[in-house]
């Protein structure tokens, strides 16, 4: 019997097993993408909370280091204050530029499963 598509049954159930294929790998893409939406959220929280307690920890340590050294080597105290924050921005900046650099594997289960199938259907290919 032949279909609206002009094939056979058989071609009905290929078109079907495709589209179900096609929705797996959709599924698929979409809980990647809420995995990598919640790893990005709680990357943000954690690097915001670590930059605020890590700033007033510097300030602190800055401000005593400015107060001790107030009497008798007040530059000294001063420049030091100076470079230890010039050091620590830089080093902060050094750290964001890696993990910019490094990006994410968004998609990379989704790609590696749209290449197995690619493979599968290159073997049936094949005689």
């Amino acid at each position: 019997m032949k279909t609206l598509l002009g094939g056979s049954a058989g071609l009905r159930e290929r078109l079907d097993l495709l589209l179900q294929t096609a929705q797996t790998r959709l599924e698929l893409l979409g809980l990647e993408l809420q995995e990598e939406k919640l790893r990005l959220a709680r990357l943000l929280l954690g690097t915001v909370l670590a930059a605020v307690l890590l700033g007033f920890a510097v300030v602190f340590a800055l401000i005593w280091l400015t107060v001790a050294l107030w009497d008798t080597h007040r530059q000294l105290g001063l420049g030091l204050a100076t470079v230890i924050t010039l050091a620590l921005g830089l080093g902060a900046a050094s750290v964001a530029a890696r993990a910019w650099a490094a990006g994410s594997s968004l998609f990379a289960a989704s790609l590696a499963e749209l290449e197995r199938d690619r493979a599968a259907l290159e073997q049936r290919r094949a005689p």
